[in-house]
């Protein structure tokens, strides 16, 4: 079928693949097109399969060819992706480009076709030194304001909510409704919500109203205009004025119960006395940190192990990654896709608007994750068999198709060998204390990568 294949290296890790195809295989397909008509197809003047193909091919040759080399080009594709390199192999949601389709068209008759598909690949790339490296990381420790203010607010969490006759304050908890309105004050699509709560003060809310609706009332409703500054952090407004309506259906108020024994014991049955919430808490904030450190220092180390190699991200997998993170940011939003995007349309705005910003950090952590990819398929970590049966038999349970079995133990092997990449790199390099840092500020903070 095929008579040569070449592949050439583009950038960004794809690739273009050249097929030619013998005249022989096309003509051999394009007659049992012509045949497979003929016995099915029913023209004018002649009976349901008694077309002769000699004037079938007078009327519809040209298409049929058209539709069978293409079919045979399709074929000769899956064949050339099978014999070519692994490492030239498309990604799997890499669907291959068919190019220059128009200068194929139209084919001939007796004549060899040639045709380049493009299609991104895996990345390949030399690893870095990731051995016997100093990283430095913020020396960190766990304070008495720190400890004092998690117990703060769990006297906060434990706080009763009663319902307030006065007038809403901050801090004070309110259930609402709101709608925006245009200019000529009709409602928007889209933007409405309904008892909506959240804690004045917070800015737990997408327009920001906290200090527009201190001084509100249960059952109070108003409309106002709003603007926003032009550094504003409210997505799509910054700079711009808008007016709201909002109807507030309740107010109320959390009484913080004292920091005692008694509260200490509420918290949870083990604990006698305030001293006893104070430890267990100091530890809770200790293992956060540890845990927070661990990252941190495998954040910092994974920006050194950038500095020491390129690695070419492939188009696709980028936008694999931005649609997960559009995904993600939809759901925390708390509006459904259909309304944010009509949001954006009233704002002259595209869902590209929002996504074209995250490609930087997308593409960044993606190559983070191919260069611990290749750790663990250098390193070739070894498998507790113990742990790995005992994790088949919860995760594989209900699933008895044997070849399906195979399938999802290699997965879960995999990912085990993946997991204990951070653990080899803690121990094969050194990490020292740096700047002292706040708690308060280093808990708050995204570090690194």
């Amino acid at each position: 079928m095929i008579a040569d294949k070449s592949i050439k290296e583009l950038e960004n890790s794809s690739v273009a693949l050249t097929v030619t195809v013998t005249a022989s295989t096309i003509e051999n397909d394009y007659k049992a097109a012509l045949q497979k008509y003929a016995s099915t197809i029913q023209l004018k003047g002649f009976r349901k399969g008694k077309v002769p193909v000699s004037v079938l091919e007078g009327k519809l040759g040209k298409a049929i060819r058209e539709e069978s080399t293409f079919n045979t080009i399709e074929a000769a594709l899956k064949e050339a992706l099978e014999s070519v390199e692994d490492k030239y192999k498309p990604i799997s949601f890499s669907t291959p480009e068919l190019l220059d389709e128009e200068s194929l068209l139209p084919f001939k008759a007796d004549t060899d076709v040639t045709f380049t598909v493009k299609y991104d690949v895996m990345p390949a790339f030399e690893l870095p030194a990731y051995k016997g490296l100093t990283i430095t990381y913020p020396k960190v420790r766990v304070t008495d304001e720190a400890v004092n203010a998690e117990i703060d607010k769990l006297r906060d969490q434990n706080a009763i909510t009663i319902d307030k006759q006065d007038a809403a304050a901050m801090g004070d908890i309110v259930t609402v409704d709101y709608v925006e309105l245009d200019e000529q004050n009709n409602e928007v699509p889209g933007t409405e919500r309904k008892e909506f709560v959240f804690t004045l003060g917070s800015s737990s809310n997408f327009y920001q109203i906290d200090s527009d609706l201190v001084g509100m009332k249960a059952g109070d409703e108003k409309t106002f205009s709003k603007t926003y500054a032009e550094d504003s952090t409210v997505e799509g407004y910054a700079g711009k004025t808008i007016t709201l309506k909002v109807a507030v259906s309740a107010v109320r108020y959390r009484d913080v119960p004292a920091l005692d024994d008694e509260f200490a014991q509420d918290v949870k049955e083990e604990y006698k006395s305030v001293a006893d919430l104070t430890k267990a808490t100091r530890e809770k904030l200790e293992k956060a940190l540890e845990e927070k450190l661990k990252q941190v220092k495998l954040n910092a180390l994974s920006e050194e192990l950038l500095k020491g190699t390129t690695v070419a991200i492939p188009a696709s997998m980028i936008d694999l990654e931005i649609d997960q993170s559009w995904n993600r940011y939809v759901k925390q939003t708390g509006l459904s896709e259909e309304q944010i995007l009509q949001i954006l349309q009233f704002q002259q705005k595209t869902k590209e608007d929002i996504t074209a910003p995250w490609r930087e950090a997308a593409e960044k952590g993606l190559r983070i994750q191919l260069i611990m990819d290749k750790i663990k398929d250098t390193e070739k970590f070894a498998i507790d068999e113990e742990e790995l049966n005992k994790t088949l038999e919860e995760q594989l349970k209900d699933i008895t198709d044997p070849a399906q079995r195979d399938y999802y133990k290699a997965m879960i092997e995999d990912d085990m060998r993946f997991q204990k990449v951070a653990s080899f790199l803690e121990e094969n390099n050194t990490f020292v204390e740096g700047e002292e840092v706040a708690y308060e500020t280093f808990m708050s903070q995204t570090y690194g990568a």
